[in-house]
């Protein structure tokens, strides 16, 4: 049994739902303000989180950083809330956060008052930011992170209720995918043979991997003996340069069966980066990438596209598309063919099948023919 706290310690206590299971748990540690004694809340799903939450209140109170919603201004608390994640998720993650909260939410929203910011607040953020020209899939961003700290804010008791919660936000259009068709891919193809990073594009029409996953590769997730590729990383930014970093989502690390294609591909490029090792000698620096700068560093992906793949476009004489059409193509080309469409989501590494069908079922508008035709099959 925990030993009960002394006064003015705190206590930490278990929430539990209508069956009686502990679903988290909840922590309260008395303030003093301009208004007398305060009671704030701590909450988390574990006992050990809300254990080092208050510790960390604690210590803000013995010395004198008591933090009362009743002055307390939306940019102060944001300001505290990046402090207090920054930590706690990937680089890449935590300056997408900074970008909503520096030049867009702290200074439209940021001299309100935390207690007093209501829906109407929020509502009128969304608005002026789509006004001042910003898209909507990019005000969604915004909401998501005000949502988020605004969250944390209930969550430690400094204010009641979530002012960005249950707002209807402004409708996102359908992205605008471009995917080539079986001939024009074979085009592509064509024209890569050759080229130093055939492989690169022979993977992506085939695997339907993100630019990013494929700059992530080393030769340690490839068993080409077997025919398969594991997904583990992928490439992201990290202030003005790029890492290595997490997946995308845990459904983005994934294994994925190669054709026999892509394995001669990955062969030929092997052989051809063996060679490019032994002629750079001591310049050449050892990552384990399958697709790297001559130097054996990571590729940037602006050079990627720019120098790469835009030229390997004109050499095929295809119209412009983005890099990342070619997960378009392989998607498409794999659910024309009548490849189940959950295998196509495991293979593309979505979150969910749903995800999948939202965009790509309206490029294919026969499959309600071949779904009418089959039921006649099976019914007459």
């Amino acid at each position: 049994m925990s030993r009960k706290r002394g006064n003015g310690e705190g206590s930490i206590y278990p929430v539990r739902d209508k069956n009686g299971r502990v679903v988290g748990y909840r922590g309260s540690y008395w303030v003093h303000t301009a208004d007398g004694p305060k009671r704030r809340y701590l909450s988390g799903k574990k006992r050990e989180h809300v254990a080092d939450k208050l510790a960390k209140a604690l210590a803000d109170r013995a010395d004198g950083l008591v933090f009362d919603a009743g002055s307390l201004t939306v940019g102060e608390y944001l300001d505290r809330w990046l402090n207090d994640v920054r930590d706690t998720v990937r680089q890449s993650t935590y300056e997408g956060y900074e970008y909503a909260v520096r030049p867009h939410i702290r200074p439209a929203l940021g001299r309100i008052k935390l207690k007093d910011l209501s829906p109407t607040h929020a509502r009128w953020f969304y608005r002026d930011r789509l006004d001042s020209g910003l898209a909507p899939a990019t005000v969604h961003k915004l909401h998501v992170v005000l949502h988020k700290a605004l969250k944390a804010a209930v969550a430690d008791g400094l204010i009641p209720r979530n002012a960005a919660a249950g707002l209807k936000l402004p409708r996102i259009t359908r992205e605008e995918i471009d995917p080539l068709d079986p001939e024009a891919s074979r085009q592509l193809l064509g024209a890569a043979r050759g080229d130093r990073l055939e492989a690169l594009y022979v993977l992506a029409l085939n695997t339907g991997m993100r630019q990013g996953e494929l700059l992530a590769l080393k030769w340690d997730d490839v068993d080409l003996e077997r025919g398969v590729l594991r997904v583990r990383r992928t490439l992201t930014h990290e202030g003005k340069a790029f890492v290595l970093g997490e997946p995308k989502t845990n459904k983005s690390r994934r294994t994925i069966r190669l054709t026999a294609g892509a394995v001669q591909a990955l062969k030929d490029h092997l052989a051809r980066q063996l060679e490019e090792m032994e002629q750079m000698s001591s310049l050449y620096q050892p990552g384990g990438f399958i697709f790297a700068t001559e130097t054996g560093t990571i590729i940037n992906p602006s050079n990627l596209r720019n120098r790469s793949f835009k030229p390997l476009l004109k050499r095929a004489e295809l119209r412009p598309i983005r890099f990342h059409d070619l997960r378009h193509t392989c998607a498409t080309l794999l659910l024309s063919k009548d490849v189940n469409a959950k295998i196509v989501s495991e293979m593309l590494g979505h979150a969910s099948v749903s995800i999948t069908l939202d965009i790509y079922s309206h490029l294919l508008p026969d499959m309600q023919e071949k779904a009418a035709r089959a039921l006649e099959d099976a019914l007459s």
